[in-house]
């Protein structure tokens, strides 16, 4: 089920929601509804997987009960080896088999499993609450409470990776407190964004990234063509992902429920560095705290400070995807952050328009090898970039660059969506109509189209 499809907003929503309020009262009643929801929205997409979703929810709850009764820190590594295990099972097999068979130039047979999911991220949030009970942490919680927590639909299939501290203390919180309107009106706004982000901007820029890029396979580019693909695919995935995240965040509002923030305008960065702490922040904080800080972060000597920025971004890129171009892609980001720290260490520093354009040049060219399917197709587009298949040209007179141009704009001036919504914007009744209207419009739009799903889902 899409968040940006008719009968999520017009049927589920409203149905769960109401449910949710309804039994507002009883804290066991409301958190069943949302895990009932929960899995009927995971279920939605293939019921198949709706067991491994629970088992793993049952197992690692498990041990999270036996490290309560028996605090020995071998339980909850064993409960990441496992969740490590399932993980690598289904989204790395194949991977790393055809790896292996490939340098031993022999043939072989992929397994062809199917990906469950959302899977990286509901592994990812269960790892770091077992390694937070390993590292000190004694909150061990109920089932209902676990299971809310790791399946809270908004947040299950693409983030924001959630915490356990940050969410399942609000579980207890009666959702009818005072700003249970305020929170209804500004999460319906943040959600109505995120609807807009995605089918006005990504959707439309997909219609001039996905021809290009599939073009690219077996045709050159001319530069502007490339150049066209590369801008293109640079707003669609901010505006995929951030409309995601937006959605989510306004989503878990409506219930009472506080998300984190997952985007502070990521292209408005000046540094690789600023980059990563405005883009997907929960999961640059992931790979800080529980791969970074544990390889020695920077607590060690220049050399071995870049050694472990890189190991953490060759690792963040492989959780991307199971496709040796996002382990370069993660590569490269983590050689742009070591180079990043050095410059800052030694004082150096760039005029800020300056400092905006390469970082901007680097990301985007870095997006052109994240999105083309193997290392050929990212090759022929970034030597395109460069002009080595003519200079080429193309109508701007269409929707998608009129759509490019308008997202450039929104993407790097202004308020943020949650900026506006949760703080900027007033509550007030004469908001509702035009704030209906907008969502009823993107209603109709989503009919007229053939849903697109989110970027992120394939991860």
């Amino acid at each position: 089920m899409l968040f940006n499809s008719q009968f999520f907003i017009v049927v589920f929503l409203p149905g769960v929601l109401g449910l949710y309020y309804a039994f507002a009262a009883n804290r066991v009643a409301r958190q069943t509804v949302v895990v009932l929801a929960s899995l009927g929205f995971y279920g939605w997409w293939d019921v198949r997987f709706v067991p491994l979703l629970m088992g793993l929810t049952l197992g690692n709850w498990i041990f999270v009960r036996w490290f309560g009764r028996h605090p020995a820190s071998w339980i909850p590594a064993l409960g990441v080896a496992l969740n490590l295990a399932v993980l690598g099972l289904f989204k790395y097999a194949d991977f790393l088999r055809g790896t292996v068979f490939g340098l031993a130039d022999a043939p072989w047979q992929p397994w062809h499993l199917i990906l469950p999911l959302g899977i990286s991220f509901f592994v990812f949030q269960k790892i770091s609450y077992l390694i937070d009970l390993r590292r000190g942490d004694r909150h061990i919680y109920g089932f209902l409470d676990f299971c809310m927590f790791v399946s809270f639909f908004p947040q299950l299939i693409a983030g924001p990776l959630v915490r356990h501290d940050e969410i399942i203390h609000q579980f207890r919180d009666d959702p009818r407190s005072p700003e249970m309107w305020e929170n209804l009106s500004r999460g319906f706004v943040l959600f109505a964004i995120g609807v807009a982000k995605k089918v006005l901007f990504a959707d439309t820029l997909a219609l001039l990234a996905d021809p290009l890029f599939a073009k690219a396979i077996g045709t050159p580019l001319t530069m502007a063509e490339a150049w066209s693909a590369a801008g293109a695919y640079t707003l669609q995935i901010y505006f995929d992902f951030s409309g995601y995240s937006d959605m989510a965040i306004g989503l878990g509002l409506m219930f009472g429920l506080r998300l984190p923030f997952n985007f502070d305008a990521p292209y408005r960065a000046v540094s690789v560095r600023d980059f990563w702490r405005r883009w997907h922040m929960t999961l640059s904080r992931f790979l800080r705290d529980y791969l970074y800080i544990p390889l020695g972060g920077s607590r060690c000597g220049p050399i071995r400070q870049a050694a472990n920025v890189i190991a953490t971004m060759l690792l963040g890129g492989l959780w991307h995807g199971a496709n040796w171009t996002f382990v370069v892609w993660g590569g490269l980001h983590g050689i742009g952050l070591a180079i990043n720290h050095i410059w800052a260490q030694r004082g150096f520093r760039l005029p800020r328009p300056i400092a905006w354009l390469l970082t901007m040049l680097f990301v985007m060219a870095c997006w052109v090898l994240f999105r083309a399917p193997d290392f050929t197709t990212a090759g022929q587009v970034l030597t395109s970039m460069a002009g080595a298949h003519g200079v080429g040209a193309v109508s701007m007179n269409t929707d998608p660059f009129r759509t490019m141009a308008i997202g450039a704009v929104v993407a790097t001036v202004g308020l943020t969506s949650q900026g506006f919504a949760l703080n900027f914007l007033k509550p007030h009744t004469w908001f509702a109509v035009p704030a209906g209207v907008g969502l009823a419009y993107l209603v109709l739009l989503i009919g007229g189209r053939l849903p697109n799903v989110f970027i992120y889902f394939q991860f």
